[in-house]
């Protein structure tokens, strides 16, 4: 789970604004917390087959987001890849 503050880190880091929690960039960076926050979650639960589909959801959602990011500001995506570091 993000915490409030977590979030609202996330939102100074890449939203526009301060209050910008709805921009695409600032979206793929809670969902890679969501993602990441789960992995420590599969370790403990190897087999919660109905976590793992969320997490596949959201791991397909991310990637609809980057596209989209990719597609319009090129520059934001770079940053927001190497910001992540989601690509290696």
């Amino acid at each position: 789970m993000v915490t409030k503050e977590k979030k609202r880190d996330l939102v100074e880091k890449f939203g526009r604004h301060k209050d910008d929690a709805g921009s695409a960039s600032v979206q793929v960076a809670v969902l890679t917390e969501r993602i990441n926050t789960l992995a420590s979650h599969f370790a403990k639960n190897p087999k919660d087959h109905a976590s793992r589909r969320g997490l596949i959801m959201m791991v397909a959602q991310r990637r609809g987001l980057l596209s989209y990011i990719r597609r319009k500001d090129p520059k934001e995506y770079s940053k927001v890849i190497r910001e992540l570091d989601l690509r290696k």
